[in-house]
Protein backbone atom coordinates (compact mmCIF):
# COMPACT_ATOMS: atom_id res chain seq x y z
CA UNK A 1 0.00 0.00 0.00
CA UNK A 2 1.44 3.45 -1.09
CA UNK A 3 2.06 5.78 1.72
CA UNK A 4 -0.29 8.93 1.92
CA UNK A 5 0.46 11.70 0.13
CA UNK A 6 0.58 15.46 1.35
CA UNK A 7 -3.40 15.61 -0.04
CA UNK A 8 -4.51 12.77 1.02
CA UNK A 9 -3.23 13.85 4.33
CA UNK A 10 -4.51 17.46 4.24
CA UNK A 11 -8.31 16.31 4.22
CA UNK A 12 -7.54 13.20 6.92
CA UNK A 13 -8.99 15.15 9.46
CA UNK A 14 -11.90 16.56 7.47
CA UNK A 15 -12.52 12.92 6.54
CA UNK A 16 -12.47 11.64 9.94
CA UNK A 17 -14.76 14.36 11.14
CA UNK A 18 -17.76 14.13 8.86
CA UNK A 19 -17.60 10.42 9.20
CA UNK A 20 -17.96 10.60 12.81
CA UNK A 21 -20.65 13.23 12.79
CA UNK A 22 -22.49 11.71 9.97
CA UNK A 23 -22.49 8.47 12.75
CA UNK A 24 -23.06 10.21 15.72
CA UNK A 25 -26.04 11.60 14.01
CA UNK A 26 -27.80 8.20 13.05
CA UNK A 27 -26.94 7.20 17.01
CA UNK A 28 -28.70 10.26 18.10
CA UNK A 29 -31.77 9.44 15.42
CA UNK A 30 -31.93 5.90 16.54
CA UNK A 31 -32.30 7.35 20.56
CA UNK A 32 -35.13 9.91 19.07
CA UNK A 33 -37.23 6.94 17.16
CA UNK A 34 -36.89 5.02 20.23
CA UNK A 35 -37.51 7.61 22.80
CA UNK A 36 -40.73 5.40 23.60
CA UNK A 37 -39.69 1.97 23.44
CA UNK A 38 -39.40 0.37 27.25
CA UNK A 39 -36.32 -0.70 27.49
CA UNK A 40 -34.17 1.18 25.17
CA UNK A 41 -31.09 3.07 26.50
CA UNK A 42 -29.82 5.93 25.20
CA UNK A 43 -26.26 6.43 23.17
CA UNK A 44 -23.59 8.52 22.01
CA UNK A 45 -20.07 9.06 20.24
CA UNK A 46 -17.72 10.51 22.52
CA UNK A 47 -16.71 12.47 19.29
CA UNK A 48 -13.30 14.04 20.76
CA UNK A 49 -12.01 10.61 21.25
CA UNK A 50 -13.34 8.76 18.26
CA UNK A 51 -11.68 11.69 16.18
CA UNK A 52 -8.29 11.15 18.09
CA UNK A 53 -8.66 7.44 17.64
CA UNK A 54 -9.23 8.06 13.73
CA UNK A 55 -6.46 10.33 13.18
CA UNK A 56 -4.09 7.74 15.42
CA UNK A 57 -3.41 9.78 18.34
CA UNK A 58 -4.58 6.89 20.47
CA UNK A 59 -4.99 3.24 20.47
CA UNK A 60 -8.25 2.13 18.48
CA UNK A 61 -8.98 -1.30 20.61
CA UNK A 62 -7.87 -4.26 22.04
CA UNK A 63 -6.45 -6.52 19.80
CA UNK A 64 -8.84 -9.45 19.39
CA UNK A 65 -7.74 -13.04 20.69
CA UNK A 66 -8.98 -15.67 18.36
CA UNK A 67 -9.81 -19.09 20.61
CA UNK A 68 -10.97 -20.91 18.14
CA UNK A 69 -9.71 -21.93 14.25
CA UNK A 70 -13.04 -20.16 13.13
CA UNK A 71 -13.09 -16.80 14.55
CA UNK A 72 -12.89 -13.71 12.62
CA UNK A 73 -10.18 -12.22 13.32
CA UNK A 74 -9.27 -8.47 13.64
CA UNK A 75 -11.32 -5.44 14.86
CA UNK A 76 -14.63 -5.59 13.27
CA UNK A 77 -15.86 -2.47 15.18
CA UNK A 78 -17.10 0.63 13.52
CA UNK A 79 -14.85 3.48 12.99
CA UNK A 80 -15.53 4.99 16.71
CA UNK A 81 -16.39 1.64 17.65
CA UNK A 82 -14.68 2.14 21.60
CA UNK A 83 -16.29 5.94 21.86
CA UNK A 84 -19.85 4.32 21.23
CA UNK A 85 -20.81 3.87 24.93
CA UNK A 86 -24.37 4.38 26.69
CA UNK A 87 -24.61 7.93 28.00
CA UNK A 88 -24.27 8.18 31.31
CA UNK A 89 -26.78 10.64 34.01
CA UNK A 90 -30.02 10.44 32.06
CA UNK A 91 -32.79 9.45 34.26
CA UNK A 92 -34.35 5.89 33.39
CA UNK A 93 -38.16 5.91 33.78
CA UNK A 94 -40.12 3.33 35.07
CA UNK A 95 -40.36 1.46 31.76
CA UNK A 96 -36.30 1.06 31.81
CA UNK A 97 -36.12 3.74 28.53
CA UNK A 98 -33.19 6.27 29.27
CA UNK A 99 -33.86 8.83 26.39
CA UNK A 100 -33.93 12.36 27.39
CA UNK A 101 -35.93 13.62 24.20
CA UNK A 102 -35.02 17.34 24.97
CA UNK A 103 -31.02 16.43 24.83
CA UNK A 104 -31.40 14.51 22.27
CA UNK A 105 -32.90 17.04 19.93
CA UNK A 106 -30.46 19.08 21.04
CA UNK A 107 -27.42 17.51 20.71
CA UNK A 108 -29.00 16.39 16.97
CA UNK A 109 -28.92 20.20 16.50
CA UNK A 110 -25.34 20.89 17.29
CA UNK A 111 -24.06 18.12 15.39
CA UNK A 112 -25.69 18.97 12.39
CA UNK A 113 -24.53 22.66 12.78
CA UNK A 114 -20.95 21.27 13.18
CA UNK A 115 -21.57 18.55 10.13
CA UNK A 116 -22.31 21.40 8.12
CA UNK A 117 -19.30 23.87 9.27
CA UNK A 118 -17.14 20.77 8.15
CA UNK A 119 -18.88 20.34 5.16
CA UNK A 120 -18.46 24.39 4.32
CA UNK A 121 -14.70 24.24 5.26
CA UNK A 122 -13.93 21.56 3.07
CA UNK A 123 -15.66 23.30 0.25
CA UNK A 124 -12.99 26.90 0.73
CA UNK A 125 -10.18 23.84 1.29
CA UNK A 126 -10.79 22.82 -2.36
CA UNK A 127 -11.97 25.91 -4.10
CA UNK A 128 -8.52 26.94 -2.40
CA UNK A 129 -6.47 24.08 -4.28
CA UNK A 130 -8.29 24.76 -7.54
CA UNK A 131 -7.53 28.27 -7.25
CA UNK A 132 -3.92 27.32 -6.50
CA UNK A 133 -3.66 24.93 -9.50
CA UNK A 134 -5.85 27.14 -12.15
CA UNK A 135 -3.68 30.27 -11.16
CA UNK A 136 -7.36 31.67 -10.96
Amino acid sequence: MNAPNALDQSFAALQASLHLRAQRQQLLTANIVNADTPGYKAVDLDFQKALAQALGQAPQSLAMKATHPRHLPGDLSPAGGSAIGFQQGNPVRLDGNSVDLDREQSEFQKNSIHYEADLTFLGGKIKSLLSAITGN
